[in-house]
């Protein structure tokens, strides 16, 4: 008998990003939300707890909520395999690294009094890495120009117009990352 279609896990970095995320989704349910708190997000706690310093790259793991991880995990599902292909697992990998942490560093120093979750300093860092595959031979994508300047726009805007619970400062870093890693990623 001929088979019709096999799976084929394509993306191993994106795919494990999104299962792991949904696994700190489940175990944040599960434990009412302590390792949401514990494991799973950054915020200004002492130098001597030991969780610090894992937090500073898990937070881009963790969730408020279905929605929360759907909103992020729709986006990396959509870019990440183009990303993976283009530069390869480990690099995407390390590029994911980096931005949690840079992320992770930036939050803890800058608002002791807050809270950061989430993957959306991921996303935009991919979609600013999108936008650099296209580069050629020194030219600058015009797509490249404007998702920088929309989308830094839109969030500087956001970022003092709103008080929504949202980190457009962490967004802003994911493009930052995003443009570096990817100039030297070419």
């Amino acid at each position: 008998m001929k088979r019709l279609f096999r799976l084929q896990y394509n993306a191993p970095v994106t795919l494990t990003f999104a299962l792991i995320s949904l696994l700190a989704l489940l175990l944040g349910k599960l434990t009412n939300g302590w390792t949401d708190t514990y494991l799973f997000s950054v915020w200004h706690s002492s130098l001597s707890d030991i969780l610090t310093y894992p937090r500073f790259f898990l937070h881009v793991l963790g969730h408020v909520d279905y929605d929360h991880y759907i909103g992020n995990m729709m986006m990396i599902l959509v870019v990440g395999p183009g990303l993976e292909e283009k530069y390869g697992s480990r690099n995407i990998l390390s590029a994911i690294v980096i931005t949690a942490l840079v992320s992770g560093l930036v939050y803890w120093f800058l608002f002791p009094g807050s809270m950061l979750m989430g993957a959306s300093g991921i996303v935009f860092m991919m979609i600013v890495m999108a936008s650099l595959a296209g580069m050629r031979d020194g030219c600058i994508p015009i797509t490249l120009i404007l998702v920088l300047v929309l989308y830094l726009g839109s969030e500087i805007v956001d970022g003092v117009m709103l008080k929504d619970n949202v980190s457009q400062l962490t967004h802003i870093i994911g493009g930052i990352c995003g443009a570096v890693l990817g100039l030297r990623r070419r």
